[in-house]
C-alpha cells in the first residue's frame, strides 16, 4: 500500500471546509481549485448531478498534470425533489429557510477521484462522460446510503477514476422568521447550499441527522477512505511513519 506521502493528492476545491476535513485525517495535499461550469441540465436526478460534477471538477484539473491523485466533490440540498444550490441574495436565502424549517431534507454529495499519471492523456469532460456510462453494470453498494464505481482501462486492472455519491437526511426543527433573518445576518448562508452550513451556528437548527454528517460537511469521509484504498493509499501511514 502506498503511503499518503508517496503521491502527491490534489483536493480540487477552495472550500475551507474539504480543506479541513482532508486536513483532519492527516493527508497531504495542495489545492488547485476547480473552475468548470456548473450547470446541469433541468430533470438531471440529484445523484447523477453531484457525480457529474464531482468528476468534472476533479477531471478538469487532472488534466494539468501527469501523476497525483486527483478529488473532486459536489454537495446539493433537495427538498420535495427541488434542487436548492446557494443563495443569490439574502431574500433567496430567507426563502429557502423558510421552506426547509420543520421538514425533513435530503444533502447529496458526490465524491469522484482521478489518477493523473494514468489519464493524462486522455481525461476529458467527454472521456469521462463515456466511461461513466460503461460502468454502471459495476456499481458498488456502500451501506444503503451510498454507491461507487470503478473505471479502469489499465492492463494491471488498476483504478483510474472512481466516482460516486453518498445522501443522508436532515430534519430541521420549526424556525421563527425572526431567528431566519438573524441567521442570514451572519452572512453564514450565502455561500451554502441550501442556504446553512452544519459545521457554523447553522448547526443550532438542526434537530436530527441520518447518514454520514462529513457527508453534509461536503466530502464523505468513510467513501473518501475506501477510494483511496483502493488506489493503494492509507492515511493511517501518515500517522504511523
Amino acid at each position: 500500500m502506498r503511503k499518503v506521502t508517496s503521491v502527491p493528492i490534489i483536493l480540487a476545491s477552495s472550500s475551507p471546509r474539504r480543506k479541513e476535513l482532508l486536513a483532519g485525517i492527516g493527508l497531504q495535499f495542495t489545492i488547485d481549485p476547480s473552475t468548470i461550469d456548473e450547470s446541469f441540465e433541468a430533470g438531471t436526478a440529484p445523484e447523477e448531478v453531484v457525480e457529474m460534477l464531482a468528476l468534472k471538477k476533479a477531471g478538469s484539473v487532472a488534466a494539468k498534470y501527469d501523476h497525483g491523485l486527483v478529488i473532486g466533490s459536489d454537495t446539493i440540498v433537495v427538498l420535495d425533489n427541488a434542487i436548492l444550490g446557494k443563495p443569490i441574495d439574502n431574500e433567496d436565502a430567507y426563502s429557502m429557510l423558510m421552506r426547509l424549517q420543520g421538514k425533513v431534507h435530503t444533502v447529496y454529495s458526490g465524491l469522484a477521484i482521478v489518477d493523473a499519471s494514468t489519464n493524462q492523456s486522455r481525461v476529458s469532460t467527454s472521456n469521462i462522460s463515456v466511461k461513466i456510462e460503461q460502468s454502471h453494470n459495476n456499481i458498488i453498494y456502500f451501506g444503503d446510503t451510498g454507491q461507487y464505481r470503478i473505471v479502469s482501462d489499465s492492463r494491471n486492472d488498476s483504478p483510474e477514476i472512481i466516482v460516486g455519491h453518498m445522501f443522508s437526511k436532515v430534519t430541521f426543527r420549526p424556525m421563527c422568521e425572526k431567528e431566519i433573518w438573524a441567521y442570514i445576518q451572519t452572512g453564514e448562508p450565502l455561500d451554502k447550499a441550501g442556504s446553512y452550513g452544519i459545521q457554523g451556528i447553522g448547526a443550532v437548527f438542526i434537530e436530527k441527522i441520518e447518514g454520514d454528517f462529513y457527508n453534509v460537511m461536503g466530502i464523505p469521509l468513510n467513501l473518501l477512505y475506501q477510494f483511496l484504498n483502493r488506489f493503494g493509499v492509507s492515511p493511517f501511514e501518515a500517522r504511523t511513519n
